[in-house]
Order: structure tokens, then C-alpha cells, then sequence
């Protein structure tokens, strides 16, 4: 199947473009403000693999197409088709695999973020090394409010070290979407910038980093990332209740159908 008569706002896919040594990495699923479907996620697995192979570009730049969003999260639709605990932990180690080449990528890697960067977006973002967005831009992962799933040991140890305990909780626990003045304040985003601004201020910040030395900024990334994923707990046994539960069957549901889910605690 070819895309050639699609509407744009139609397609679900990563792109890739290689521009002056910087690796342009494109979100494009603008009809669900660009969540990522698992084609997506595989998409994103082999351009960071192949760019660690390649010594093609010095920084990668990711950003969602449309200018309302950056990812809002996966694709719901996929877990309608899960049947036990079983399923979320191996869609969570899934989410793991598909995301560890990007958060290991030998090269700096920038977040370019407008709107929002939910779920899996949140996840994207917290693997780059530097984060830049619009001042209205929102930050989350409000599963308690609409799935009623949960994070790998992996994710949340990822999203603690990048964010800290306490935003965190406030995401996970609270459901809520914190804005982009409270993480520029907490040292998550690098600085926020008028939308027409982005782009420029992106590139700018991939300029200065080709100027510096790329094997240091390599040994720094990757032995920050195993310091992070070092001896991380075995919590499938939280995964697979949390999966597996009514809650999250019902939530599930009550999310395709558009109405509001009803928690039971079962």
C-alpha cells in the first residue's frame, strides 16, 4: 500500500531527514495529535538504530508534525485486544525495547515541543538529552484518570531521575498535566520559546552542540543511562495486576467509547 493519495492528516509514521549533520526526526499523526502506533514505535527503534551505526549525523533534532502536539500518547486501540497481566508486561517491555536505542543514541538528542508530551510522548521527551518548548506546552501521564494501567520499573526510574519524586507523583498519582513554566522552573525543559521560535532556537542548540567534542558527549550519555537503569527492581508482579485488572478492561472501554470510566479498586 502506498501513501501517494492520502490526506497528510492521515498518515501515522516516524520520518527521517538528514540535514547539514542533524538528524530531523518527525512525528506524523497529526489526526490523533500524533500518538504513537506501534508501527510508529518500531519506526523510531530503527531510525535510532540506525543513526548509532552511521556516522551521518552529530545531533537529532524530534519534533511532532502539525505544531499542536508533540505525541499525546500510544495508540488506545491496541489494548482492547489484551486478555491478562501477561499482556501489559510484555507491552511494557515492548515500550522499553522500542525506546532504550533512542535514550542510548550516541549523539545529543533535542526535544522540539508544542502542545502536548503525554504518555508516551512524556517518555520520548524524558530520553533526549535537552528539552525546548512553547510556554503553553503540557507534560503528563494521566493513566489514573484514563486507562488505569501502569509504567515498567524501567519508565518510571527514567521519569524520576528527569523529573524528580515529586512531579512524578503529581503525574502518576494526581493525573495532572503540569505546565511548561513550573518544569522550566524545575530544570526539565532547557527554556521555552515562542512557537515561530522553535525551529530556529532548536537548530541553534544543535549548532552548538556540533562544536563540541562527540565522543565525551557520548561516554557522558550512555554512562548517565546505565547509571539510571542499573539494578533496576522486578516489578512485573505490579504490572500484571495493574493489567490485568477490571479497572483496566473497564478503562479501556469507557476511553474508546468517549465516556468516563467508573474505578471499582477490582
Amino acid at each position: 500500500m502506498t501513501t501517494d493519495n492520502l490526506n497528510p492528516e492521515q498518515l501515522a509514521e516516524v520520518r527521517l531527514e538528514l540535514r547539514n549533520g542533524i538528524a530531523y526526526i518527525t512525528f506524523d499523526h497529526v489526526a490523533a495529535r500524533n500518538a504513537m502506533t506501534v508501527g510508529m514505535y518500531q519506526s523510531l527503534k530503527t531510525i535510532c538504530e540506525d543513526l548509532t551505526s552511521s556516522s551521518a549525523a552529530r545531533v537529532a533534532i524530534l519534533r511532532g508534525a502539525g505544531g499542536k502536539s508533540f505525541v499525546s500518547g500510544s495508540d488506545i486501540a491496541q489494548f482492547a485486544g489484551f486478555q491478562n497481566g501477561d499482556d501489559g508486561i510484555r507491552y511494557e517491555e515492548g515500550i522499553d525495547r522500542y525506546l532504550a536505542p533512542l535514550a542510548m543514541l550516541p549523539i545529543p538528542t533535542i526535544a522540539v515541543i508544542d502542545g502536548m508530551a503525554v504518555g508516551g510522548g512524556l517518555a520520548i521527551a524524558s530520553c533526549c538529552d535537552f528539552r525546548i518548548s512553547t510556554p503553553d506546552a503540557r507534560f503528563g501521564v494521566p493513566i489514573a484518570k484514563t486507562l488505569g494501567n501502569c509504567l515498567s520499573a524501567s519508565n518510571v526510574a527514567w521519569l524520576v531521575t528527569h523529573l524528580g519524586v515529586t512531579i512524578v507523583k503529581r503525574m502518576l498519582l494526581l493525573a495532572e498535566l503540569v505546565t511548561a513554566p513550573d518544569l522550566l522552573k524545575q530544570g526539565y525543559l532547557l527554556a521555552t520559546y515562542p512557537a515561530e521560535s522553535l525551529e530556529s532556537e532548536a537548530n541553534g542548540l544543535a549548532e552548538r552542540l556540533m562544536k563540541l567534542a562527540p565522543i565525551t558527549q557520548k561516554s557522558t550519555k550512555q554512562t548517565l543511562a546505565r547509571i539510571i537503569k542499573n539494578n533496576l527492581p522486578d516489578c512485573n508482579d505490579l504490572i500484571r495486576e495493574c493489567y490485568g485488572s477490571n479497572d483496566f478492561k473497564s478503562g479501556v472501554t469507557a476511553f474508546l467509547d468517549g465516556k468516563p470510566p467508573i474505578w471499582t479498586g477490582k
